[in-house]
């Protein structure tokens, strides 16, 4: 599903602007989600994973940053209700220090200790050690607000430039690869559909 997407990218890209990566400097780069976790105004990024729950928060976090508040539990973790409901995959789950999961399907945890339950993978609190994370989500505390927002999140191609030297009688199939004898069919020339007959 991800490279039928990219490959939809492309075409879109290579039909509007008639160009390829062998003739035009084209920078793409993988699609890596972030979200930005925020603590009394310090702010650390979580990796996330790719299921159904993470791409259902992302979709809500494009609208606007969602602050919840958590409360310390158990010795190893805060947590607290979302406000809205996520889809699960639930599965055993040894959660480590740094680990973000939902908790049946409406409630976030995020780890500064270890325990195995039954979660869904959200994703990872990046370059924090156990202390460093337990300073971070206040351990032991109450009534912690913490904000979830986008981080650095790339999709796609990030810049499009022709080249001066751009030939005009280049054809590209509608995978975007250069064809130099089209055979009947749809082709982009110049930037446009064309149909070699």
């Amino acid at each position: 599903m991800k490279n039928l997407s990219k490959n939809l990218l492309m075409v879109a890209v290579l039909m509007l602007c008639g160009c390829s990566s062998d003739d035009n400097e084209v920078k793409a780069q993988t699609m890596t989600e972030k979200v930005n976790i925020t603590i009394d105004g310090v702010t650390q990024q979580m990796t996330l994973v790719d299921n159904a729950a993470t791409r259902a928060l992302v979709s809500r976090l494009q609208t606007a940053p969602v602050t919840v508040t958590l409360n310390s539990s158990g010795g190893f973790e805060i947590w607290g209700a979302l406000g809205f409901s996520l889809p699960t995959s639930n599965e055993q789950v040894n959660a480590q220090p740094g680990d973000v999961v939902l908790y049946n399907g409406s409630n976030i945890c995020l780890f500064y200790g270890t325990n195995s339950w039954s979660y869904t993978r959200l994703g990872h609190i990046d370059g924090l050690s156990e202390s460093e994370l337990r300073t971070f989500l206040k351990a032991g505390q109450s009534n912690i607000g913490v904000t979830l927002s986008l981080g650095s999140i790339v999709t796609g191609i990030s810049q499009v430039r022709m080249n001066d030297d751009a030939q005009t009688d280049i054809y590209y199939n509608l995978n975007g690869q250069r064809v130099n004898n089209p055979s009947p069919g749809i082709y982009i020339k110049n930037g446009k559909k064309v149909w070699v007959k």
